[in-house]
């Protein structure tokens, strides 16, 4: 567990793309130890790879979009969530289009290419972020917070006025079988008025009963409903656990969120790397590391975003 891990052979899917409606061909490719995750547009040639890098959030609307000096790549959570449930740290994702594949709104298709394929270990140790002290961000009605732990625990809480979802709660403990178990397979949820809205404008083409769970103004229209009661709770921890994993390393601590989302799980991360007291970073050997500036991967110029920008 505490080496770095990449798939063990290229994995090639398609479904279509949540925005245009149209079939995205992905590619994941293995990649070597401390490469980290990154993607590559194959429709703009000469285009500079795009790191899995929080630093790299050009846009937090709707989905978490990477990107700089306008070539993008979105809808990242639901792949990078996999691959931090799965354990993954280096991997090349190519794709044809500006957007991940949607497949059932889920993480589970993804999970199920990895174990198919199959992951390995390489020979380097991971670094994991240690939180030493809170650190704590809050906007409007949402809080987000890194607490102190021993091991990566999770606490996320949502309140939606619309009666089929309500005060939802849940915690749990990060661990490849809670996560396979308990999170992968819940599916992203959006309202019918919301769906319209982005059709009439040319966005979430895409978007069917077959990858979103859909809901008018008094329940849930997907004829098969829920696949568990709490599922819109659980797939805002499935989009935490994707968003975090854009710091690069694991994160030993304690997630508490109340109402949060794709920007402010941003804004914590950047938080978070401005409070050098608040955390260390540690490898299996006990050595001290300080964080690199960049990932160590070819990246190009952009601007790095404040908090009040982000």
């Amino acid at each position: 567990m505490y080496l770095q891990r990449t798939v063990k052979k290229e994995i090639n899917c398609n479904s279509i793309g949540l925005h245009t409606g149209r079939k995205v061909n992905m590619t994941i490719r293995p990649a070597d130890p401390d490469t980290g995750v990154i993607f590559i547009r194959r429709d703009l040639p000469g285009a500079e790879p795009i790191p899995a890098d929080y630093r790299m959030v050009s846009d937090t609307t709707l989905a978490t979009t990477l990107g700089y000096d306008g070539v993008t790549v979105s809808t990242v959570e639901h792949i990078l969530s996999a691959f931090s449930g799965m354990g993954l740290d280096n991997a090349v994702i190519e794709l044809d289009s500006f957007e991940v594949p949607i497949m059932d709104g889920s993480a589970l298709p993804f999970v199920n290419l990895l174990k198919k394929v199959g992951t390995k270990t390489q020979g380097a140790s991971k670094r994991m972020l240690v939180i030493k002290k809170p650190v704590v961000v809050e906007e409007g009605e949402g809080r987000a917070a890194l607490l102190p732990s021993d091991e990566f625990k999770i606490t996320y809480d949502i309140d939606f006025e619309h009666k089929a979802i309500g005060r939802q709660s849940f915690s749990m403990l990060f661990t490849d079988r809670n996560y396979e178990s308990l999170i992968c397979g819940a599916r992203t949820f959006g309202f019918l008025k919301e769906v319209e809205f982005l059709q009439a404008r040319g966005l979430g083409l895409g978007g069917s009963l077959d990858n979103v769970i859909i809901l008018d103004d008094e329940k849930i229209i997907n004829k098969d409903g829920l696949r568990v009661p709490d599922e819109f709770v659980r797939h805002k921890i499935l989009d935490a656990i994707g968003d975090l994993f854009l710091l690069g390393m694991p994160i030993i601590g304690h997630l508490v969120a109340y109402k949060s989302g794709h920007r402010l799980n941003n804004l914590l991360l950047r938080e978070l790397m401005r409070q050098e007291h608040c955390w260390e970073i540690i490898s299996p050997d006990n050595r001290y590391e300080l964080p690199a500036d960049l990932p160590p991967c070819k990246i190009p110029s952009f601007t790095i975003l404040d908090a009040a920008q982000a």
